[in-house]
C-alpha cells in the first residue's frame, strides 16, 4: 500500500507545516516528501500547499484533499479492525478526547477494565475541551469524544449523554466538610479556587450566579484541575467540580452536593463523527463507556 504511505507524507506536512519536520517525523529524506507532493499536485492539476518563507500552508484544494486522506485512513483502520476481529485478535487503536475532570479517576478505571477483556487494544487519550474535541473528530484524529456540555452539531452524532451535577470540593478538615450538603453562599465565606470560565463546571456556576444576587470573587483561577485540587490542601479553600471527577476515594479531599434549588445540571456527552464507521475496537470501547456511565 505504497500510495497510502505517500498520502501520509502529505498529511504529516499539513500537520507540522514543514517538509523538513515532516520528513524527520517520518524518517525519510525531505526530498522524497517534496517529490511526492509535487507528483500529487501534478496529478491533481493544482497546488495543494502554499510555499511560504517559513513553511507550508494548505490551499483550499489542499484542505479538501487532506480531508479525503484522513477519511481514507480512518476507513482503512476500520477494515483492519474488522479483519483482526474476524481472526479473534481484538487488537486495534482507540483514540479519544476527554474532559479534564475524567482524567484522574473515571477514565483510567474504564480503560483498565476494558483492557482486561481486550489486552491487545491500544488507547490514545487526549485531554481537551469541547472545542478541541469537535476539531479532533472532524480531522479524524479521534474516534470518540467524551466531554461536558457538547453543543448540538449537524455533523456530530451523540452516542449517549448523562446528567452530571456540580459539587463543592474541599479538604476533609474543612468546616463545610462536616455537612452532608452545602449552599453556594456558604462556600463564598472561604477562599475560592475556580476553574477557568471556558470549563463546563465553571459555566454551570456562572449560570446559577446570573440568576442570583450572590457574587463570587475567586482567589485563584486556573485551567489545571490538578493545580486547583492541590490548592485545597491550604487555607480552607473550596472549589467546584463535576461530580464524576470528584469521586471520594478515602483520601484527603471530599465532595459535597450543592443544595441550592434549581442549580443547573451539566451533560456528559459521548459522541463521534456522524456517518463515520468506527473501528470494531472503538465501537466496543464506546459501549463499554456507556455501561460504565450508566453504573456511575
Amino acid at each position: 500500500m505504497n500510495h497510502l504511505r505517500f498520502l501520509k507524507y502529505v498529511d504529516e506536512v499539513a500537520r507540522v507545516g514543514s517538509i523538513r519536520q515532516a520528513a524527520e517525523r517520518l524518517h525519510v529524506a525531505p526530498s522524497a516528501v517534496n517529490r511526492r507532493i509535487l507528483d500529487l499536485e501534478d496529478e491533481l492539476g493544482t497546488p495543494i500547499f502554499e510555499r511560504l518563507p517559513r513553511g507550508m500552508r494548505l490551499t483550499a484544494a489542499g484542505e479538501l484533499f487532506i480531508r479525503y486522506i484522513r477519511s481514507r485512513s480512518a476507513e482503512l483502520d476500520e477494515v483492519r479492525s474488522q479483519i483482526e476481529d474476524l481472526q479473534g485478535l481484538r487488537r486495534g487503536r482507540v483514540s479519544l478526547v476527554a474532559s479534564q475532570a475524567l482524567a484522574p479517576s473515571f477514565l483510567p478505571a474504564v480503560v483498565a477494565n476494558f483492557r482486561q477483556a481486550h489486552p491487545l487494544a491500544v488507547h490514545q487519550v487526549r485531554i481537551g475541551d469541547h472545542l478541541q474535541a469537535l476539531a479532533a473528530l472532524r480531522a479524524f484524529e479521534a474516534d470518540l469524544a467524551l466531554v461536558f456540555n457538547l453543543a448540538p452539531e449537524v455533523d456530530i452524532e451523540v452516542v449517549g449523554e448523562f446528567e452530571q451535577p456540580l459539587v463543592a470540593v474541599m479538604h476533609r478538615s474543612h468546616p463545610l466538610a462536616q455537612r452532608p450538603s452545602v449552599r453556594v453562599r456558604d462556600c463564598a465565606d472561604y477562599p475560592l479556587v475556580l476553574p477557568n470560565r471556558d470549563t463546563g463546571g465553571r459555566q454551570l456556576l456562572e449560570r446559577f450566579l446570573a440568576r442570583s444576587s450572590l457574587k463570587l470573587r475567586p482567589a485563584i483561577e486556573s485551567n489545571s484541575f490538578e493545580f486547583l485540587r492541590g490548592c485545597l490542601y491550604h487555607g480552607q479553600a473550596v472549589s467546584f467540580q463535576i461530580a464524576i471527577g470528584a469521586v471520594e476515594d478515602g483520601g484527603a479531599l471530599v465532595a459535597r452536593p450543592i443544595e441550592d434549588r434549581h442549580f443547573p445540571q451539566g451533560r456528559l456527552v459521548l459522541a463521534t463523527l456522524r456517518g463515520r464507521q468506527l473501528p470494531v475496537i472503538a465501537h466496543a470501547f464506546a459501549q463499554h463507556v456507556l455501561m460504565a456511565l450508566r453504573g456511575a
